[in-house]
This record gives C-alpha cells, sequence and structure tokens, in this order.
C-alpha cells in the first residue's frame, strides 16, 4: 500500500531502482519516505540511487501473522542512517554483521538475502 510519501519509491523498486531520498538542502539521506528532513526540515528532496546492499543488526522470527517468517533488519552499505525492513529468504538464519542483498518482490517490496 502506497501513500503520499512511499509512492515514489514503490514506483521505484516496481522498476528494480533500489533508491532512498535525498534532502536537497542539506544532503540528509533517509530511509523510510518522509516529506521534510528531519535535520534541516527542508521540503526539497531527490531519489538517490544506492548499492542494495547492507549488514543485518537484529532479526525476528514471527509466531503470529507469517509463522516461521524470519524479518531483518539491514542497515544500508551506502547509507548507514538508513534501515530497511524485509523478509530473509536465505537458507540459513541470519546473524548479526552478515552482509545482506535486496531482492525485489512481486508487490514492490524489498526482502534480504
Amino acid at each position: 500500500m502506497s501513500d503520499r510519501d512511499s509512492a515514489g519509491w514503490r514506483s521505484a523498486v516496481a522498476n528494480g531502482d533500489f533508491v532512498i531520498q535525498q534532502c536537497s538542502t542539506c544532503d540528509t539521506r533517509r530511509f523510510p519516505p518522509r516529506e521534510f528532513c528531519s535535520v534541516c526540515h527542508s521540503r526539497t528532496w531527490q531519489w538517490q540511487p544506492v548499492e542494495p546492499t547492507g549488514t543485518i543488526e537484529s532479526w525476528i522470527v514471527d509466531h503470529t501473522f507469517a509463522p516461521g517468517t524470519t524479518i531483518v533488519m539491514v542497515r544500508l552499505t551506502n547509507a548507514p542512517t538508513c534501515v530497511m525492513y524485509g523478509r530473509w529468504l536465505a537458507e540459513t538464519a541470519p546473524s548479526a554483521g552478515q552482509t545482506a542483498h535486496a531482492v525485489f518482490t512481486d508487490d514492490a517490496l524489498i526482502d534480504w538475502h
């Protein structure tokens, strides 16, 4: 589901582009997308392509909505102030500090392996 702030991101992901917002005033990179910069409060920004890799910081195993699904929190390699969450698709369990690579889903989301 898209909203005002995430529609552009989901559109980019649907086209196979891995992007985050970057403030046009102070160059702060941010994710998730939002209307204004938390540093300088500017409302001007552009989508910035970044490498679709990161480092696993933590994870949970869902026992309620999608039992057995592992969700990882990944800090982006080229945007260390940004974290993304997604399903872990690798055969082995994740570990802290492990490199993760983005996987584009059919419903314009990001998973990891």
